[in-house]
């Protein structure tokens, strides 16, 4: 299998974290989806990634469906449930930290985009898209309470993405005061960063 993407991308940080947790060899291919030299349509209409590229197929690209893919290659460490409420809970802690990716990355894009000059650019859409990040947080931190990890008592594919949005909080926003906000954020991003699948995917 080959890894198509970005190492300051948390959506390919996600995938790669479950590339480790499942102990599947891989080659990790870097690839900037901004670079004009990209073109959209190869392996991925919508030009983004990661895109995961196994022999034979076609590329499968969103976070999502290939960390779905992936937990079914092996039956060590399962992320997801197969069937139920459990189920149910992961996904939408993958939800509600794929959401807050997407308005911290619309906010940083209106921000940083170089095809815009600054009189161009809306502050207001940008507050409205960190406030989406600052309540996802909240209802981050209601949620873990005082939980060892967001499911319970065992390690999953929620604390995957909830560790990879917190970490390209800390890349992308280092002004948000998170940890200050919710210790237990806190303690369980600390707690996530001992792991070696964490550790040797840190955004760069």
């Amino acid at each position: 299998m080959k890894l198509i993407g970005s190492t300051s991308s948390a959506y390919v940080r996600k995938v790669r974290i479950v590339l480790a947790e499942k102990r599947l060899e891989y080659q990790f291919v870097q690839e900037n989806p901004w670079d004009q030299e990209q073109t959209p349509g190869t392996g991925n209409p919508l030009g983004k990634v990661p895109r995961l590229v196994m022999d034979g197929c076609d590329a499968m690209f969103d976070s999502r469906v290939i960390v779905e893919y992936l937990d079914t290659l092996s039956p060590v460490g399962k992320l997801i449930p197969g069937t139920g409420r459990e189920r149910a809970e992961v996904k939408s802690w993958e939800a509600l930290a794929d959401g807050l990716l997407d308005a911290g990355a619309l906010a940083r894009l209106e921000a940083t985009w170089p095809g815009r000059s600054s009189d161009q650019r809306c502050q207001a859409w940008m507050e409205r898209q960190l406030g989406k990040v600052r309540a996802a947080l909240a209802v981050m931190s209601q949620g873990l309470g005082d939980k060892s990890y967001c499911c319970g008592v065992h390690f999953t594919l929620a604390d995957v993405c909830v560790g990879s949005a917190l970490g390209w909080l800390d890349l992308r926003f280092p002004e948000i005061a998170w940890r200050d906000e919710h210790p237990n954020l806190a303690l369980l991003f600390a707690k996530l960063a001992e792991r070696p699948s964490f550790a040797s995917t840190r955004p760069e």
